[in-house]
């Protein structure tokens, strides 16, 4: 709860450096990615390409299996680029 109360102040960037940061020194913690989780989910509209693949790439290398946070960044990596993925 603490770490979500404190991502909300956090843009989309700010969420993809925090992922990629976690994961870098080997945090994994389930709880933090949660929180991440549903902050990008509100956020979504403000993530670009750059921020949506770093911050799917943290939540594969935490082995952090998020279905509906890897659909919504599809919908949306699809929406930048005009590819469907």
């Amino acid at each position: 709860r603490m770490a979500e109360r404190r991502l909300d102040q956090v843009n989309a960037q700010g969420l993809a450096n925090t992922a990629w940061a976690f994961v870098t020194v080997g945090q994994k913690d389930e709880l933090l990615f949660n929180a991440v989780a549903r902050m990008a989910e509100r956020r979504l509209d403000q993530f670009n390409a750059q921020e949506l693949a770093n911050t799917a790439w943290a939540f594969a290398t935490a082995c952090q299996k998020d279905e509906h946070l890897f659909k919504l960044f599809r919908k949306a990596l699809s929406a930048i680029s005009g590819v469907i993925f």
